[in-house]
C-alpha cells in the first residue's frame, strides 16, 4: 500500500484577494493544492458574492488564526434601494419591492443609528447553526427559520458616493458583523427596501489591499520564488501583544510545557498580560504571566 505524501513545512500567513463568486473553502483548497502545504486554514469567512481580504494561514500561523477572527474588519459594499430579497443580497429571489428612494441627506441622517453597540437579525441564509443545522440548509430546505438579535459593535460607517438607485458605504466593524443586515435594515430605516449589491472587504486587522495577491498571482509565485519569500512572518497578525524575550534554555523549556518562574524574569513585566515569548526572533509560545510563573498557552514548532 503506497503512504500518503507528506506535504511541504510551510508557517505563515497569505493574504488572498479572494475572487467573486468563489467560497472560502474552495480559496483553501486551491491554496493548499498549489503550495502542497501540510496545513491551511482560513480567517473569516466571505460569502462567495464578495470579493476582498481572505486571510489564509499555513502551518503553525493556524494557532494564531482566533486573533485574526476577533480583529476588526472594514468593508466596502453597496446597497440598491427598492426590493428585498431572501438572502439580502443579489443572489436572492425578490420578496417584496418599493417605489421610494432615500436622497442623500436622508442617508446621512440615519448613519449614526448604525454606529456603536446595535442589534441586528443576522440573514436567514447565513451559516448560523440552529439546533446543530446551518441557517442555510434550514431556508433552502423551506423550513421557517427564526434569527434572533445579536450585539455587534460598528466602530465607522461613512456613505462614500449615491444616486437615485444605489449607495456605496465603508464601515468598520466587530466579527460577527453581517453587512447584508446593515444594508437591509437601513434601506428598512430610510422607509424602503434594499439589498447588498456589490461587497468587499478591504481590511481584516494588520492586513489592508496592499497586503493581497490574487490566486493567479499565488500560482506564478510558487513556481517562481521560494515560499519563504513570499509567505508573511507568523507574528505579522500578533503585533498588539507584547514581546519578551526569552533565553535559549528557558524557551527550550516553555516548548516543552514548563512553567518559568515569574522571579527570573524583568520585573517590569505586567501581571495577567498575554506576552509572546520570542527567541532569535522566532516566536516560542504566547504565555500568560501571573504572580508566580510564565505559563505557556500555546507552543510554536518554528
Amino acid at each position: 500500500m503506497a503512504r500518503k505524501r507528506k506535504g511541504n513545512k510551510v508557517d505563515g500567513w497569505l493574504v488572498i484577494d479572494k475572487p467573486y463568486n468563489m467560497g472560502s473553502t474552495k480559496v483553501v483548497g486551491k491554496c493548499r493544492f498549489l503550495t502542497k502545504a501540510q496545513k491551511v486554514g482560513h480567517a473569516g469567512t466571505l460569502d462567495p458574492l464578495a470579493t476582498g481580504i481572505l486571510p489564509i494561514a499555513f502551518g503553525e500561523a493556524t494557532k494564531t488564526i482566533p486573533f485574526m477572527m476577533d480583529a476588526k474588519k472594514t468593508y466596502r459594499f453597496t446597497v440598491t434601494w427598492g426590493e428585498e430579497r431572501t438572502t439580502d443580497d443579489i443572489e436572492g429571489d425578490v420578496i417584496e419591492t418599493s417605489g421610494i428612494r432615500p436622497t442623500q441627506d436622508q442617508i446621512l441622517k440615519a448613519l449614526p443609528d448604525f454606529i456603536g453597540v446595535i442589534k441586528q437579525r443576522p440573514p436567514i441564509f447565513s451559516a448560523i447553526k440552529i439546533d446543530g443545522k446551518r441557517a442555510y440548509d434550514l431556508a433552502r430546505a423551506g423550513e421557517a427559520v427564526e434569527m434572533k438579535e445579536r450585539e455587534v459593535e460598528v466602530f465607522d460607517l461613512k456613505l462614500l458616493e449615491s444616486d437615485l438607485q444605489s449607495a456605496t458605504f465603508e464601515m468598520e466593524c466587530s466579527k460577527g458583523t453581517y453587512v447584508r443586515s446593515i444594508g437591509r435594515d437601513l434601506a428598512r430605516k430610510l422607509g424602503t427596501l434594499g439589498y447588498i449589491s456589490m461587497l468587499r472587504r478591504t481590511k481584516v486587522g494588520a492586513f489592508d489591499e496592499s497586503d493581497t495577491i490574487s490566486l493567479e498571482k499565488l500560482e506564478e509565485l510558487v513556481h517562481s520564488a521560494p515560499l519563504e519569500e513570499w509567505i508573511l512572518n507568523v507574528v505579522t497578525v500578533l503585533d498588539d501583544i507584547l514581546a519578551l524575550a526569552v533565553t535559549k534554555d528557558q524557551a527550550d523549556f516553555l516548548k516543552n510545557g514548563g512553567f518559568i518562574p515569574s522571579r527570573e524574569l524583568p520585573a517590569s513585566n505586567r501581571i495577567g498580560e498575554l506576552y509572546k515569548a520570542m527567541h532569535d526572533d522566532k516566536i516560542i509560545a504566547l504565555c500568560e504571566l501571573d504572580e508566580e510563573f510564565l505559563k505557556p498557552v500555546r507552543v510554536f514548532n518554528l
